[in-house]
């Protein structure tokens, strides 16, 4: 009975490990994703007032740059964005290895 409880333990660690796995690589995608979206959203703007959508993403990359470089340039903005992602990491690291401890009393 005992190798059963070790084992839905293990199994439950490898699920919370696959969430926060999955969380962290989506909350970084977002960083990435949220950029080139305006770069898209600019670019089907301008192709609405009548500006050819290659031309329009030509002048939405100096927009969205700038937008990057105005966040960029928020004191603490950046880091406090990225320290959040971290604090992610070791959350999921610590929950995942408050798992050993539970296993151990088991065995």
């Amino acid at each position: 009975m005992k190798k059963i409880n070790v084992a839905l333990v293990r199994l439950i660690q490898f699920v919370v490990f696959v969430v926060f796995t999955f969380v962290v690589i989506v909350y970084f995608a977002a960083i990435i994703f949220i950029p080139l979206d305006a770069l898209v959203m600019i670019s089907k703007l301008l192709s609405v007032v009548g500006i050819n959508t290659f031309i329009g993403a030509l002048i939405g990359l100096p927009i969205v740059g700038y937008l990057g470089k105005m966040i960029y340039e928020t004191p603490g903005l950046v880091n406090m964005i990225l320290e959040t992602g971290m604090d992610l990491v070791k959350t999921g690291k610590e929950k995942v290895e408050a798992f050993n401890a539970v296993a151990e009393s088991i065995k």
